[in-house]
């Protein structure tokens, strides 16, 4: 029995951690539908960020540059999930991969050699804990379009951070503005300016 004007303490609550062989499942059963806005992150189901106008003009812009820069046999994505690990079936903003649409028909591709995310309002998540899943999934080349600062964040060289906890991430995040250019590590001959990037 608890006096009044104290709180009783909480029981720890309980999490159902998903693998995505459980969440392809519902998606299988209708539980779940490909066009909802969910991620599934680290076993965990995640609210994607809203799309406004000026996001959507992005994704748009990221994936006619990435079209006109690499070309034939390689397949530009936009959110579309790819094949990550066990727990984890990201939808990136945008992607690109060796091959055409066909060769995914029986299975997604799972090593993009280029992911784009576009933020507006959730830089810090792109940058840990999305970065931490592409890192982990050997994502060489990680690309941030930020609305905000209108800038184009790009990542490399996944590993170990030295930062407390050793967790997962990108060793080098260079950071560009207009006039800039940035080079994909795939297409090392091919430049794409950051105004081609950014609404």
């Amino acid at each position: 029995m608890f006096s009044l004007g104290l709180v009783p303490p909480m029981a720890p609550i309980k999490a159902k951690r998903w693998t995505r062989f459980q969440y392809e499942r519902a998606i299988d059963r209708g539980i779940f539908h490909e066009d909802d806005r969910l991620e599934l992150l680290d076993g965990v189901l995640v609210v994607k960020e809203p799309q406004g106008e000026r996001h959507a003009v992005a994704v748009d812009l990221v994936a006619v540059a990435l079209r006109r820069a690499f070309g034939e046999g390689w397949l530009v994505r936009t959110q579309v999930h790819f094949t990550s690990s066990r727990l984890s079936r990201p939808e990136p903003d945008v992607y690109v991969v060796r091959g055409s649409p066909r060769d995914y028909l029986r299975a997604a591709p799972d090593r993009p050699v280029l992911i784009v995310e576009v933020s507006d309002s959730r830089l810090a998540f792109d940058r840990g804990l999305k970065g931490a899943i592409y890192a982990r999934a050997g994502i060489e080349d990680y690309w941030i379009v930020n609305l905000v600062m209108s800038e184009v964040h790009v990542c490399r060289d996944p590993g170990r951070l030295r930062a407390p906890g050793r967790r997962t991430g990108y060793r080098a995040i260079e950071t560009f503005r207009a006039p800039s250019v940035v080079v994909p590590l795939a297409m090392p001959g091919v430049r794409i300016a950051v105004a081609d990037l950014v609404p």
